[in-house]
């Protein structure tokens, strides 16, 4: 019985090992990386690999799905891709050594070019990784010999062999499973807590603003479920490309301005700040915004026009796009005419809120751009901006899909009540926002079922480039009744009805919900 079962039941524990060999690699990578190279962790070059090159589609399903923790629920898969793919190695070095080990080293080495590859690699990024792929390679070699030593005294059979064998294997896979957790998490765990950027912005002190935003009487609509006039950072919407937040010292921040310009121009965070700060109120939407959704928010943003800087360079004749990027990698490319158009306050913001910017909305420097969907304006972790030509450049997203350009579209939303929400019979408030940049929302208008269109009330607006509140006073009879929304701007455009999907330029549509009234 044991000649014949035992191969097969060793199966499961050839891919335990390669498991816990996986496993290895990734704890040593990770403790590397906190020591040597914070930018040489294989699972998030992977994953920053992963977004770069997943077809446009998928992008679109993952943030339409779980928004902003569509990279949570990457890590989670890319995790569950490396078990699967341990557990082949395992069984491929149990029973056809060394091909499991020769796995390992190419995932290795794909962790390696996917670092290398990254912008901004620091020059020891390559050693968690190969370090991760040696030490793997050890473990995995030592716990095949082991169990393929157990299937031997199974095979004679010698009991007492084979109990002293598989306690050996077991020792040495407990060992190495339980140093790589904790090793792993720890080191993982060090290095989110260990950076000293989170510290440097809770101490930084901007300069006081040259100039306030004023919100006018009536800005703000006292209604319950409507959004407010200014989301707080906390609940701002988060759509980038960053699977792990950079961390930048704006003691050691700089900004290029170079392409078709009269003479490149460099600065740091104090020469920035230094042009003096005015607070703008702007709303951001992103082209992954469907129609009623979420993703877009209203701040005041703290920051110095982008204008002014690109007017130190000169831009020559014959640009007209400028190609903003990140630290890590990701471009935008912005129309000349949207960051240099007096009227329109384009900016490079340092605060958000009557704070520093948070983390993980592009601190110390970002691009705030009304009128345009960020995916083309709202470049964060700021560290260049190249004059250009749509000729001759293009940004992250225009060759996955998106247009090279992209207005915001104007368009309405219904707050409350909320679509599957039960209300009471009687007096009932819709409300909701609408958003019409840069030129502003001149009107809203609601309908019920197939009834004539009704004009709501709108809320004072700060300006054309952020949304207003709007609210209508129905008197909801019992039953079920759809109720629809749109808007019209300052220059008469009435918001598109056709529906349209967010690629490649934004969606369009009027938000039409189903809303039930009980007795």
């Amino acid at each position: 019985m044991a000649t014949t079962t035992g191969p097969r039941r060793m199966w499961w524990w050839a891919a335990f090992s390669g498991v816990v060999s996986a496993a290895a690699f990734l704890a040593t990578a990770e403790l590397l990386a906190l020591l040597v190279a914070r930018d040489g962790s294989p699972i998030l070059a992977v994953g920053a690999f992963v977004i770069d090159i997943v077809p446009q589609p998928f992008k679109e399903f993952a943030i339409a799905t779980f928004g902003e923790y569509d990279k949570v629920a990457l890590l989670v898969g890319l995790a569950l891709a490396v078990v699967v793919a341990a557990s082949i190695s395992g069984i491929l070095e149990y029973v056809r050594p060394p091909l499991g080990v020769i796995a390992l080293g190419v995932a290795g080495a794909l962790s390696v070019a996917a670092i290398l590859t990254r912008a901004g690699a620091t020059p020891l990024a390559w050693v968690p990784p190969v370090v991760g792929t040696v030490v793997g390679a050890v473990v995995l070699t030592l716990l095949a010999r082991r169990l393929r030593a157990w299937r031997a005294d199974l095979a004679r059979p010698d009991v007492e062999r084979a109990a002293v064998d598989r306690r050996a294997f077991l020792r040495i896979a407990g060992v190495a499973a339980a140093s790589a957790v904790l090793v792993g998490i720890g080191s993982r765990v060090a290095t989110a807590t260990s950076s000293s950027i989170a510290a440097i912005r809770r101490t930084l002190r901007l300069p006081a603003a040259r100039s306030t935003v004023t919100v006018p009487e009536g800005a703000e609509l006292d209604i319950p479920g409507i959004s407010p006039l200014f989301t707080s950072n906390r609940d701002f919407y988060r759509v980038d490309t960053a699977l792990t937040v950079p961390e930048i010292d704006p003691s050691g921040w700089r900004l290029v301005v170079d392409g078709m310009v009269d003479r490149r121009v460099e600065l740091g965070f104090d020469d920035l700040v230094g042009i003096g700060l005015d607070e703008y109120a702007i709303t951001l939407t992103c082209v992954s915004n469907e129609v009623g959704g979420d993703l877009l928010g209203t701040a005041k943003w703290l920051g110095v026009p982008v204008r002014d800087v690109l007017r130190m360079a000169g831009p020559a004749p014959g640009a007209d796009m400028v190609l903003s990027r990140s630290i890590d990698g990701f471009t935008a490319s912005t129309p000349l005419e949207s960051l240099t158009d007096d009227d329109l306050d384009a900016i490079l913001a340092v605060g958000m809120n009557g704070e520093p910017l948070p983390l993980e909305h592009g601190f110390p420097v970002r691009m705030v751009v009304p009128g345009l969907y960020g995916y083309v304006s709202a470049t964060k972790w700021l560290t260049e901006l190249t004059v250009t030509t749509f000729a001759a450049d293009e940004g992250y997203w225009t060759p996955r899909g998106y247009s090279a350009r992209a207005p915001i579209k104007l368009s309405s939303r219904i707050d409350t009540p909320r679509a599957g929400t039960p209300i009471a019979a009687g007096r009932t408030v819709l409300a909701g926002v609408a958003w019409a940049q840069p030129v502003g929302v001149d009107r809203v208008e609601v309908r019920v079922d197939d009834g004539a269109w009704q004009p709501a009330t709108l809320s004072t607006p700060i300006n054309g480039s952020t949304w207003v509140q709007w609210f209508l006073e129905w008197e909801a009879p019992v039953g079920t009744h759809y109720v629809t929304v749109r808007a019209t701007d300052a220059d008469g455009t009435l918001q598109a009805q056709e529906r349209a999907p967010i690629a490649p330029d934004g969606s369009t549509g009027w938000q039409r919900i189903l809303l039930s009234v009980t007795a």
